[in-house]
C-alpha cells in the first residue's frame, strides 16, 4: 500500500511540472554496510556531553550536542547514505526536482507517525519551516539556507512543494534536511520557550529523564515507525543513551575512570600520553584506540571580533597572531601530537592540490612593528601599549578552565610587548549567550566541518550581522562574497571546493582567527563491554557515530566484571583502526 500511494503522489507531482523523480524506480533500501549483523538492542551507553546546554532545541542552541539529541528525537524529509552520501528517503518516500532546479516537491511516507499515533503530514513540514523563518524566533543560523525559498505550499496532506528564489546546490539538502516538528503539539507555544519539553517525537529515541545540570537520558522507542526498515537494522541499539554534563573535562575524565562514563573521546594530548595508562589499560579493562576514517577536518582558533576597535585593524590582528607560540604549546603542552593549522579548509588540500598558505610565525619583533604601524606606542612609565591615552587590553572570553594553561603562555607573550590579556571565564550557557550577541573581543572557537564545504554561513558579509549566526568574527569581504555567489549554482563538488580554496586565501590574508592546531584521527577510550562494527566508527563520523553503531554486549560486560573482581586481563583490541583497510 505504501508503494502504491508513493507512486500516485509521484505521478501527481510530475503532472504539475517537468521534473526528475527520486529515488529512481529501481532503488531498493539496502542494509547499512557499517552496521553489524551481530548488533542487539539493550543496555546503556553513558557519554560525556560537555557542559549543560542552554536549550535542547537545536533551532535555538546551535551546537553539536543539541544537534545529536535533536536528531535522535526528530527526523528530516530525506536522509543521506553513510557511504555514498547520496540522498535517500526518510519522512518523504519520494521527491521531485523541476528541470530548472528551483521547485522541490516531497511526498510524505504514509507510514510515518508521531509517537502519539498522529500521521506526520505536509502541514507539520510547513509549520516547522514557518517557525524557523519567523523573525520573532531566535533560530539564527538555521534561517540561512531556508530563507532562499518562498514559503512552502501544501498541495495536500501528503505533499508539500518548495520553490527556491535562486538555484543553489544546497537547496535539496536545505529543504530536505531540517528536522520536522509536530504542529499539533507546538502550534500554540512560544517557540523561543521550547527548550526541554518534547512530549511527542518521530525519531528512534524519546526524551526520558532530565536532571538539570547533571545529565539527560534518551530512551529507545521500540514503536518507532521506521524501526523495521532494513536500513536501520543494527543502528540505534542502546536502550538508554545517557548524556552526562560536567563543567570541566578533567572532572569528566575522573568520572570515566571510575566507570560512571562508558566512552570518552580524548581531546587533550596530556591525558592521551600520560594518563591513559595503568592497570585498567594494561589489562584491557579500558580500551585505547585511534580511528582513522574520512571524518572532515574542521578548524579551531582564537576568534577575533572585527566589528569594533582595536580588532578591526588588520595590523593588530596580525600582531596578535604573531604573538602566539603555537610550536611551543604543541611541544610542551601537547607532546607534539598535533599539526598546526595553515588553512580553514584543511582537508581540501592533498598532493594534487598542495596547500600554498603561509601563516604568520611567532615573532615578537614583527608584532611590535605591526602594532606601531597601527598607532600603538609604549608608555615608558608602565611599559604597556597605549593609543589615544587608552591602554591596550584584550578581553578573552572562555568557557573552559582547560584553556587557561594555553592562555597563560599567550598572556605572558602579549605582556612582553605591552598588551594586557584579561580572561573572563563563563559557563557554556553564558558563553553561548554572549556569542549569540557577538558580545566578546576574543574567544576560543572550534568548528566541525562537512564533507561538502559551504562557506556562506560563516564567511558571507550578510551573515556578519545575523545574531546567533556562525560569522562570529564579523568577517566581510566583497571578493569572498563574489566567490560565494559563484559557487551557488555549481553542482560539482570538486569545482566548488576549488572555489573554497580561493576563499581560504582571502581568509589567511584577513586573519579573522588566530589559527591553532588539530588532529586527523579520533582518539577513543572506552570500557571493554561493547560490541561494535569492525570499523568502530562510521566513514565520515567522529565518536558520536558510536552512539548509533555500537551495542551493549552482556557477555563482554560479564567478562569485564569478572576480570576486575579477580584482577584478570581481557583480550585486547586493535590499537589503530584504518577504515579503508576494512571497507574498500
Amino acid at each position: 500500500m505504501k508503494t502504491i500511494v508513493c507512486i500516485i503522489l509521484s505521478l501527481f507531482a510530475n503532472m504539475a511540472m517537468a521534473a526528475q523523480t527520486f529515488p529512481p524506480d529501481n532503488w531498493k533500501p539496502q542494509p547499512d554496510p557499517i552496521a553489524s549483523t551481530d548488533a542487539r538492542p539493550g543496555g546503556q551507553l553513558a557519554i560525556f556531553a560537555g557542559q549543560s546546554p542552554k536549550s535542547l532545541n537545536y533551532y535555538l542552541d546551535n551546537n553539536t550536542f543539541t544537534a545529536e539529541v535533536f536528531g535522535a528525537l526528530y527526523e528530516t524529509l530525506i536522509d543521506m547514505n553513510p557511504i555514498t552520501l547520496s540522498y535517500e528517503p526518510d519522512l518523504a518516500c519520494k521527491w521531485t526536482i523541476s528541470d530548472d532546479k528551483k521547485i522541490f516537491t516531497f511526498m510524505m511516507d504514509p507510514k510515518a507517525r508521531w509517537s502519539d499515533g498522529h500521521p506526520i503530514t505536509a502541514h507539520d513540514v510547513k509549520w516547522t519551516y514557518d517557525a524557523i523563518l519567523n523573525p520573532k524566533n531566535m533560530t539564527g543560523v538555521h534561517k540561512v539556507s531556508l530563507e532562499r525559498f518562498l514559503s512552502p505550499v501544501v498541495l495536500n496532506d501528503q505533499t508539500i512543494q518548495f520553490t527556491a528564489k535562486e538555484v543553489h546546490w544546497v537547496n535539496l539538502g536545505a529543504v530536505g534536511g531540517f528536522h520536522i516538528l509536530p504542529r499539533h503539539i507546538f502550534d500554540k507555544q512560544d517557540f523561543n520557550q521550547i527548550n526541554a519539553s518534547f512530549p511527542v517525537v518521530s525519531g528512534p529515541y524519546a526524551l526520558d529523564t532530565i536532571k538539570e545540570g547533571r545529565y539527560i537520558t534518551l530512551k529507545r522507542r521500540n514503536e518507532w515507525w521506521a524501526r523495521n526498515d532494513i536500513r536501520n537494522k543494527g543502528r540505534g541499539n542502546f536502550d538508554i543513551l545517557k548524556f552526562m554534563f560536567f563543567a570541566d573535562r578533567e572532572n569528566a575524565f575522573e568520572a570515566f575512570k571510575k566507570g560512571h562514563i562508558d566512552l570518552f573521546p580524548i581531546y587533550t594530548a596530556r591525558i592521551w600520553i600520560n594518563e591513559s595508562q595503568g592497570k585498567k589499560f594494561e589489562k584491557n579493562w579500558i580500551i585505547r584506540q585511534k580511528v582513522y576514517n574520512h571524518r572532515p577536518i574542521g578548524f579551531q582558533g582564537f576568534a577575533m571580533n572585527m566589528r569594533k576597535p582595536p580588532l578591526d585593524d588588520l595590523n593588530v590582528r596580525k600582531a596578535l597572531y604573531s604573538l602566539i607560540d603555537r610550536e611551543k604549546m604543541n611541544k610542551t603542552l601537547m607532546y607534539s601530537q598535533y599539526f598546526l593549522h595553515t588553512s580553514y579548509f584543511e582537508d581540501l588540500y592533498d598532493q594534487k592540490n598542495p596547500n600554498p598558505n603561509t601563516v604568520l610565525p611567532f615573532d615578537k619583533n614583527s608584532a611590535r612593528q605591526l602594532l606601531k604601524k597601527a598607532g600603538w606606542v609604549v608608555n615608558p612609565s608602565t611599559g604597556m601599549l597605549e593609543k589615544n591615552k587608552q591602554p591596550f587590553v584584550v578581553h578573552f572570553l572562555t568557557r573552559s578552565s582547560s584553556s587557561h594553561k594555553f592562555l597563560a603562555i599567550y598572556q605572558e607573550d602579549l605582556k612582553d610587548v605591552g598588551i594586557s590579556l584579561k580572561i573572563e571565564n563563563k559557563d557554556w550557557a553564558a558563553w553561548a549567550k554572549d556569542m549569540d550577541a557577538f558580545n566578546y573581543q576574543m574567544t576560543w572557537a572550534s568548528w566541525s566541518a562537512g564533507v561538502f564545504k559551504n562557506p556562506e554561513g560563516m564567511w558571507a558579509s550578510k551573515e556578519a550581522d545575523r545574531d546567533g549566526g556562525n560569522n562570529i568574527t564579523g568577517f566581510k569581504h566583497p571578493e569572498v562574497d563574489q566567490l560565494i555567489e559563484a559557487q551557488k549554482q555549481i553542482f560539482d563538488a570538486g569545482r566548488r571546493h576549488s572555489i573554497c580554496r580561493k576563499v581560504d586565501q582571502y581568509l589567511i590574508d584577513a586573519v579573522p582567527y588566530v589559527l591553532l592546531w588539530n588532529i586527523n584521527y579520533t582518539r577513543l577510550l572506552y570500557w571493554n563491554q561493547f560490541g561494535m562494527p569492525e570499523t568502530v566508527l562510521s566513514k565520515y563520523g567522529d565518536e558520536r557515530s558510536a552512539y548509533w553503531y555500537w551495542w551493549f554486549d552482556p557477555d563482554s560486560a560479564e567478562d569485564l566484571t569478572d576480570a576486575q573482581k579477580n584482577d584478570l586481563s581481557l583480550p585486547g583490541r586493535p590499537e589503530i583502526i584504518q577504515f579503508d583497510d576494512i571497507i574498500k
